[in-house]
């Protein structure tokens, strides 16, 4: 079935108020009894007792030399990409006639990154998590993960964790944020997860902070007729194996090519699935115009420009841009280098990916001389004046 732009509407995906009351009730009893309660949990939800596993170097894990190798290679590029995010960011000062102020940029001491291991253990989560996190200079690096696939081991290791624990679900996430056995809270929660897991880290933001609440994945392709159908169709489908609730969206202004791909993909039953079940969508646009207003007001996790009459310029919202056929999204999923944990739900409309810049503080010195303590007071006495606070005014009256 190919929609016409103005027709389609993004599936509605309200958060389940069962769930919520389910996690909020585990929460408080975690809070309440501790370790126990965690403990608890994670032989009722995981089927196995939390178990710290010491992390040995990389190549004592014996990968097949393939999957070794490319994940060195994914590592690479991950910390370099993370390093080039970091070169502008740096301690500066200015001066003026009223003193000196200026930023010092400090990394967040401790973290916890949760790597999902449910449907599929996700070696490229532990890269993506925990690197940024050692690059900008975080000591305590805790990954938190159900599965000890050895590859996934591997990878943490590699990516700089300095603790391993085998615990998933609300019960992980409680672990890190409220902290277990001898280890103190993190100071903040990165890592995608199901639906108890976003709960959780939504529950718990007050207390720590956490990189964002995902959803599921979500993929938005604009092609004009010179595209492959057999790539792009693969991009869909690639993202829409991630999640039952995933979605990958193709849209042209060409309709005898979406013909051609909705014949693709109703080519086998397993395909043909997915579009009946929204999981993949054919969006027919007018023009180029129509196709821009609706990638921008869908602000998609991934999008791939795949239209020469579209300027990437004219387009801002989204976690990751793909600029052409050759950029597969699955090349990002991996191995480009940029962090695949993105914003979903239209939440690119106001925040970006997991970057480096989440792991680090800035903050703010003012060192203030004289002629700014007497200049600037008799300026900053005037506001808090007009805005009652006797005690601010009396302050800086005293000072001129």
């Amino acid at each position: 079935m190919i929609i016409k732009a103005q027709d389609w509407k993004r599936q509605s995906l309200a958060s389940d108020p069962q769930i919520a009351n389910k996690v909020s009730a585990m929460l408080a009893t975690i809070k309440a009894q501790g370790d126990q309660a965690i403990e608890a949990l994670a032989l009722e939800h995981d089927q196995q007792s939390v178990e710290e596993i010491p992390l040995m170097p990389f190549e004592d894990y014996q990968l097949e030399p393939e999957l070794a190798k490319a994940i060195r290679a994914a590592a690479s590029r991950i910390q370099r990409f993370a390093e080039f995010q970091k070169e502008g960011v740096c301690n500066r000062t200015f001066d003026d006639e009223y003193g000196q102020f200026g930023q010092m940029v400090e990394p967040i001491e401790r973290i916890g990154a949760y790597i999902p291991g449910g449907r599929f253990p996700l070696i490229s989560t532990a890269l993506m998590t925990l690197i940024p996190a050692k690059v900008a200079g975080s000591k305590v690096r805790i990954a938190c993960s159900p599965s000890n696939n050895p590859a996934l081991l591997a990878a943490a290791s590699l990516a700089g964790a300095t603790k391993f624990l085998r615990i998933g679900g609300v019960q992980a996430i409680a672990a890190l944020a409220f902290g277990y056995r001898s280890e103190a809270p993190v100071d903040v929660v990165v890592g995608p997860g199901n639906a108890w897991v976003n709960e959780a880290k939504k529950q718990l933001q007050t207390i720590v902070k956490i990189d964002g609440v995902a959803g599921p994945s979500e993929l938005l392709a604009l092609c004009d007729s010179t595209q492959p159908i057999d790539w792009l169709a693969l991009d869909a489908l690639a993202q829409a194996e991630h999640d039952p609730l995933a979605c990958s969206i193709i849209v042209s202004d060409d309709r005898p090519w979406l013909v051609s791909m909705l014949s693709y993909l109703e080519g086998n039953q397993s395909t043909k699935k997915l579009l009946s079940g929204k999981q993949v969508e054919l969006i027919y646009a007018e023009d180029p115009i129509q196709m821009t207003a609706l990638s921008e007001s869908y602000a998609p996790e991934h999008l791939m420009l795949c239209h020469s009459g579209i300027d990437s310029k004219s387009l801002s919202n989204y976690g990751s841009l793909f600029m052409g056929a050759n950029s597969a999204v699955a090349l990002g999923d991996y191995i480009t280098g940029p962090n695949h944990t993105l914003p979903t739900l239209g939440n690119a409309r106001q925040n970006g990916g997991l970057n480096v810049l989440t792991f680090l503080r800035f903050l703010t010195i003012q060192t203030v001389n004289d002629q700014g303590r007497k200049e600037l007071a008799q300026l900053a006495e005037q506001i808090a004046t007009a805005e009652g606070l006797i005690f601010h005014a009396e302050s800086l009256k005293a000072r001129q």
